[in-house]
């Protein structure tokens, strides 16, 4: 279920990528679920697994990469068209020395975002030391760079669907009390 219009993500995917324009992020890749939904809408249980959300600064639609089994949730809570949602193999879950996040590194040297610069949620917690140790070892080209909460700092604004939304909820809560 989608909770806010396309307009919204739009609005929104557009002021982190100003942000990302200011602190030179050719590439953010999002781990945090709130920060992977204000983006994308995507909302599951899956944390529990590597996930991210890419955003390239001259794509005007986010990537959600997910565990394949996850991807359905994307399609249901996303506005995202399926060549924007990647589902990683299951061969990638627990099969060491296979991670999903090498995965994630092909993806970026396919679209050949292999040389820009990448910003991470380094703060993010399910952003494991692995996942970034695969993306520095895997894009030695690339300029790796903390996001700095980037998206986290985006959300303190709330637009006026989010106000209504928040404003409906406190009514809803007011009435249950």
């Amino acid at each position: 279920m989608r909770v806010f219009e396309l307009k919204e993500f739009r609005e929104r995917v557009k002021k982190v990528k100003r942000l990302m324009q200011d602190k030179g992020i050719d590439v953010l890749i999002s781990q945090d679920p709130a920060n992977m939904n204000y983006l994308t809408g995507y909302d599951a249980c899956s944390f529990y697994m590597p996930q991210c959300v890419l955003l390239n600064i001259n794509e005007e639609i986010p990537i959600c990469f997910l565990r394949a089994q996850d991807a359905n949730g994307a399609y249901i809570t996303t506005y995202l068209k399926g060549e924007n949602i990647i589902p990683y193999p299951e061969k990638y879950i627990h099969m060491w020395p296979l991670h999903p996040y090498q995965y994630l590194v092909e993806i970026i040297k396919q679209r050949k975002w292999e040389k820009l610069n990448i910003g991470l949620e380094m703060d993010s917690h399910y952003f494991t030391a692995f996942c970034y140790e695969t993306i520095k070892t895997g894009l030695p080209n690339a300029k790796i760079k903390d996001a700095e909460r980037l998206v986290n700092w985006v959300r303190v604004v709330k637009s006026e669907a989010e106000i209504k939304l928040m404003k409906s909820a406190a009514r809803i809560t007011e009435s249950a009390m």
